[in-house]
């Protein structure tokens, strides 16, 4: 993993929750002693997050010796050990709750991922993420989307030009929304634009986008899109779409499904570390 800036934020984080200091683990445990922890899962998923965990705990005390298991992307069940800890009980217990936060939301969201990916696959559509992101964690969060063998939309505003029912609003229109940016755009830069009828898949195509976003169409009403649009453009599903209407929106032949539920609404997945005896 290779995240620009993770361990500021991570110090971040830890100054958060440590503060001055962690005064329950300061007030019980002897500042020279050891001990041996075991991180392990207490679910089913996909393991996202570990090396994050491992910084956590590197950031705390680079003495603590952190043993890798099992990597980002293994297949977890209730019996499985994700790594082990040998080192300062003081900077483990610290650490602990910081790294199985980030380790069980990271996991959460590989784990959905996965589910959803595994409907789509037959289909040939990529599933891929949103912005519907937590604030300072969409790296992460995009990160573990790929783990859970989805793909990654645009990371920021900054990266391509989507332009939603809001701007077309403003704008004055599909067409105008579309004139105005592309006059903006330089010739590197992706435009995608949504719609919300068939009309509208129309005035985009006329005016020429690279990317039609079907929100919230029903599948036949998708797989017309897919027909008129004919290649011209890459066509994306979006809107509402779960484990449930995933499958027909694949079949409807749409290239992208995009899901905002992978990362803004995940489950976390139960993972927990067991303290040995304190030496």
């Amino acid at each position: 993993m290779n995240i620009l800036g993770l361990d500021e934020k991570i110090k971040g984080w830890l100054q958060e929750d440590v503060g001055s200091g962690d005064i329950t683990t300061l007030a019980t445990v002897p500042t020279a002693a050891t001990t041996h922890a075991i991180i392990h899962a207490k679910d089913t998923g996909i393991l996202a997050g570990v090396d994050v965990a491992e910084r956590v705990f590197a950031l705390l005390d680079p003495d603590i010796k952190f043993n890798k298991v099992l990597e980002d992307g293994a297949e977890l069940t209730p019996t499985s050990v994700i790594a082990t800890l040998d080192g300062s009980a003081q900077a483990i217990l610290t650490g602990e709750r910081l790294a199985l936060n980030l380790l069980q939301h990271l996991s959460g969201v590989a784990t959905r991922t996965h589910k959803l990916a595994v409907i789509a696959a037959p289909y040939g559509a990529k599933l891929v993420d949103t912005r519907k992101t937590t604030p300072g964690l969409r790296l992460l969060d995009k990160y573990a989307v790929k783990v859970g063998g989805g793909a990654n939309h645009r990371l920021g505003l900054y990266d391509a030009i989507l332009i939603k029912d809001n701007h077309i609003q403003v704008a004055g229109g599909i067409t105008a929304a579309l004139e105005r940016a592309r006059s903006y755009a330089s010739h590197m830069t992706k435009i995608e634009i949504e719609v919300e009828d068939l009309a509208g898949v129309e005035e985009a195509l006329a005016g020429k986008a690279d990317v039609i976003m079907l929100d919230n169409m029903a599948p036949e009403m998708m797989a017309e899109a897919v027909r008129l649009i004919d290649h011209r453009a890459v066509v994306e599903a979006s809107g509402g779409i779960d484990e449930t209407t995933l499958a027909a929106a694949a079949k409807s032949g749409v290239d992208v499904i995009s899901v905002g539920a992978l990362t803004h609404s995940v489950k976390a997945l139960d993972i927990s570390m067991d303290i040995g005896e304190i030496k």
